[in-house]
């Protein structure tokens, strides 16, 4: 019986480590903008891993925002903590659309 609870036993202890040890996201904060008619958005994405320099962020941030149709104006901020609920708000319809 002992040897039949061995491999349930190590499974549990591997699906309860696993979780802690996933690289967080990155949130980057944006604001970003349309032309004809002029069109002003803030949003939210998420990077898989943990925050590359803000250079790097920005590239990112353009490539996706960019997809939609969208110019990236500038990155506000950068984040490995899921952002608070006041700020998915503020990103609205934004908040990891792209």
């Amino acid at each position: 019986m002992r040897h039949s609870l061995a491999p349930l036993l190590f499974a549990l202890v591997v699906g309860v480590a696993l979780p802690s040890t996933a690289l967080a996201d990155c949130y980057v904060e944006y604001k970003a903008k349309k032309d004809n008619p002029l069109r002003l958005h803030y949003g939210i994405v998420a990077l898989d891993g943990s925050c590359p320099a803000s250079g790097a962020a920005a590239q990112q941030a353009a490539r996706r925002v960019a997809a939609g149709g969208w110019t990236l104006l500038n990155v506000v901020g950068l984040s490995e903590t899921t952002p608070s609920g006041n700020k998915r708000a503020n990103a609205g319809d934004y908040y990891l659309r792209f």
